[in-house]
């Protein structure tokens, strides 16, 4: 009675296995024999191997297999190490009913009696093909990103371990730093910075943001295996595992030098256009009180000038007069400054060599330094000629010479020196491409900062103190060189002295240097009807009270339209002389409409400004300010040089020749 319970119970047990066995679809379970013959087959083993249990029970288990398997003799070994190492476990290419293929995960336990006769093998298969697929794709991917990576050159990828060495190098890291593989691969990435970096700390601080914030990112200077420099933009981000814990860095790296220089020259460029507006209006500005002091010292200049021909012989008085002269004289040296700034000064432009030039003023510069500095030549044998203003020229030298003498209080050294520069399109910088002399002025002296370098040519701003600068000799000098097509420079450092460059253009004449003085013209013109025209009412007595102190009839007009009037009143005039800047009608179209209905009349243009027509170029000029002497100059070369082509003539006219308008 016992028995057939214990027997019931048994089979109880048995029949709930095989429940379990048969209700699991998702594993092939079932037995084979000692010799590897099929006694079992589940749902699972049905499903995913497609074989119903009448159709595989009795066969070879081998029939799963690949043919290359079969060949290998891979089922007999499955059975083998199960029997003798008590399980196989492996995953490989196994086959369906219908010859497709699956993926399948196997284990094989043998299964022994009691006594340990192996009776058979219990087998369990897993279909993992899709896990298999998801294995191969993501394989795919990580070789397709690691060939991705690899073949990038513009940016240099790598990884560095949590201490910071690197891991592995694309190409684009070789390329850009120089480094092959093999060099780099285990170094620190700390060797890629600059000495002043690494000492103070930028890699260590770059790592530590990067695990701190998750990411670092940066521009700077990097170094190549070269020892070249380079401009980086670099971003590391930490890369953590699934705890939070750091596995390492993903660094990458791009060179944009090229991009920063570019950024530097368009701020450089832009720099320049705000100094050069700058400087423009700031010019406009000086021209325009420059035009007006012009016309007041040149009626002061004249007034003082007829004053000593009839003051009593006074010692007092002719100091007092040669007081006031000198005063105006100053001015007029400063308004001439002051038009060299605005490139609105006359300019009588002829060819120069240079070393003939500085060698006429050696006496004036020695004497201008004193004894405790040294000036100093260095010019080539063969250096071509300029095409300048000769006396501005000099002006602009002596200027410079002064400024390097203030700049060594405590005595020094001065060279001048010049060179021949060629500039092509690409190297020309704002000047026309040619040929240039660059005429530079060093001193040792005290130099300037970076604050004071910007301002130094901003018209009067000076270092010097109170009653000792004008702030205008070097804008003198930089007006001068554009002007004249060329350009200025300075560089300059605090303690290592200042180099200032004048460029002017090469002249395109061939003339020997030549020692003569030019023929004197101190010529006085036969008495004259002198028709002198100007809006300014203070110059324009001035200038008929020097006319008439000269021995010539002056009339005087207030305007263009009113000296054309005096003409066609029938006056008989010999020559005109006119201001250019008028309201209404300027001293130009005074002449053109002269010349249309007067051909020959002489006229000569009395004014301080350059920027006048071309059409003006050929009339006689008279710079204002003007004295005495110089008016009388200008009439004897007016009548001397009249219009190309033509011969001066006083022409007849009608009507009275002394009328005052």
């Amino acid at each position: 009675m016992q028995e057939t319970e214990h027997r019931d119970a048994s089979l109880s047990e048995d029949g709930r296995y095989r429940l379990l066995v048969e209700a699991i679809t998702d594993y092939a379970i079932y037995m084979l024999s000692p010799e590897g013959i099929v006694s079992s087959w589940n749902p699972g083993a049905r499903r995913f191997k497609g074989y119903e249990a009448g159709e595989i029970i009795g066969q070879h288990f081998s029939r799963f297999y690949t043919d290359e398997d079969k060949s290998d003799g891979l089922p007999a070994r499955a059975l083998e190490t199960a029997r003798r190492e008590g399980k196989f476990e492996s995953e490989g290419w196994r086959l369906r009913k219908d010859g497709t293929r699956f993926w399948a995960y196997v284990v094989i336990d043998p299964i022994r009696s009691e006594d340990g006769e192996l009776v058979g093998f219990a087998k369990i298969t897993r279909d993992l093909t899709e896990r298999k697929a998801a294995e191969q794709q993501l394989k795919l991917r990580e070789e397709q990103f690691r060939l991705l990576v690899q073949g990038v050159t513009d940016y240099a990828i790598y990884m560095l371990d949590p201490e910071g060495r690197v891991t592995n190098w694309n190409l684009g890291a070789q390329r850009i730093k120089g480094y092959l593989p093999s060099e780099i691969i285990g170094q620190h990435f700390s060797r890629f910075y600059t000495d002043v970096d690494r000492e103070g700390g930028e890699p260590r601080r770059a790592i530590e943001t990067a695990a701190r914030e998750g990411r670092f990112e940066k521009e700077g200077w990097r170094v190549r295996k070269d020892g070249s420099r380079f401009w980086a933009h670099v971003v590391i981000d930490a890369i953590r595992d699934d705890t939070g814990s750091i596995l390492g860095y993903a660094k990458i790296t791009r060179d944009i030098t090229e991009r920063k220089e570019a950024q530097e020259k368009l701020e450089r460029t832009r720099e320049a256009l705000l100094q050069s507006q700058k400087m423009e209006a700031i010019g406009q500005l000086t021209g325009g009180i420059a035009h007006d002091f012009n016309n007041l010292l040149t009626a002061v200049l004249g007034s003082l000038e007829l004053m000593r021909k009839r003051l009593p012989d006074d010692p007092k008085i002719m100091t007092l007069l040669d007081n006031a002269v000198y005063g105006a004289q100053r001015g007029a040296v400063l308004t001439k400054r002051m038009l060299a700034f605005a490139r609105r000064q006359e300019l009588q432009s002829e060819t120069i060599h240079v070393p003939e030039l500085v060698r006429g003023m050696t006496d004036l510069l020695e004497r201008s330094i004193g004894q405790s500095i040294s000036i100093e030549t260095r010019f080539p044998l063969a250096l071509k000629p300029i095409r300048a203003d000769a006396n501005q020229v000099e002006m602009a030298l002596l200027n410079l010479v002064v400024n390097a003498r203030d700049a060594m209080p405590e005595g020094g050294q001065i060279i001048l020196s010049a060179r021949e520069e060629t500039l092509r399109p690409e190297t020309a910088e704002g000047l026309s491409p040619g040929r240039y002399v660059r005429l530079s002025v060093t001193d040792t002296g005290e130099g300037m900062d970076k604050a004071t370098l910007a301002r130094a040519l901003e018209p009067f701003f000076t270092t010097k103190g109170p009653g000792k600068g004008t702030g205008l000799g070097l804008p003198m000098v930089h007006g001068l060189a554009q002007q004249s097509g060329g350009r200025f420079s300075l560089q300059s450092r605090p303690g290592e002295g200042t180099t200032a460059e004048l460029w002017m253009p090469v002249s395109l004449e061939t003339v020997e240097p030549s020692m003569q003085p030019a023929a004197s013209e101190e010529r006085r013109a036969e008495p004259l009807v002198v028709l002198a025209v100007d809006d300014d009412n203070l110059v324009l007595t001035n200038t008929v009270a020097m006319l008439e102190d000269l021995g010539h009839t002056a009339i005087g007009a207030a305007s263009g339209s009113a000296a054309l009037d005096i003409l066609r009143d029938g006056n008989s005039i010999d020559l005109v002389i006119t201001d250019h800047v008028m309201p209404h009608m300027t001293g130009l179209q005074l002449a053109q409409a002269i010349e249309a209905e007067w051909p020959v009349l002489p006229v000569v243009l009395a004014t301080g400004f350059a920027e006048i027509p071309s059409d003006a170029m050929k009339l006689p000029r008279l710079p204002k300010p003007f004295g005495q002497s110089e008016l009388a100059l200008a009439l004897v070369r007016a009548k001397v040089d009249p219009r190309p082509g033509e011969r001066a003539r006083v022409l007849p006219f009608r009507g009275g020749a002394n009328s005052k308008h």
